[in-house]
């Protein structure tokens, strides 16, 4: 389970949610549970937060799954989310991977901006 997905609706406020598992290329549904604000209430068109919810795909314009619950799932996942190769699926792979480190200001390259 990945809890604490925010899930961006389509002219609604984003609510938070837990998912059953990592949406996959093929899915038309998004299947969640333990519906809620992002401030923790109860949505109001919700009867009971911890109901199984179903939203199709094209009422979603995108989610956030915040890395550390990602890498928190992948772990416990362990095996089943290597492909055929033992690589990494895409969603996993991106989700667990370390931000780059700060790049270096090259002063000279700044310095030619501000002229043009």
């Amino acid at each position: 389970m990945i809890r604490d997905v925010v899930i961006h609706l389509l002219s609604e406020q984003p609510i938070v949610a837990d998912l059953f598992e990592a949406p996959a290329p093929g899915d038309m549904n998004l299947v969640c549970t333990n519906l809620r604000t992002i401030d923790g209430r109860r949505p109001v068109f919700v009867d009971q937060s911890a109901s199984t919810f179903v939203f199709p795909y094209r009422h979603v314009r995108f989610l956030e799954i915040r890395p550390e619950r990602a890498a928190t799932r992948g772990a416990a996942a362990g095996a089943a989310e290597t492909g055929p190769a033992g690589a990494e699926s895409g969603t996993a792979a991106a989700a667990v991977r370390a931000p780059e480190a700060d790049l270096e200001i090259d002063e000279d390259f700044l310095r030619r901006i501000r002229e043009a």
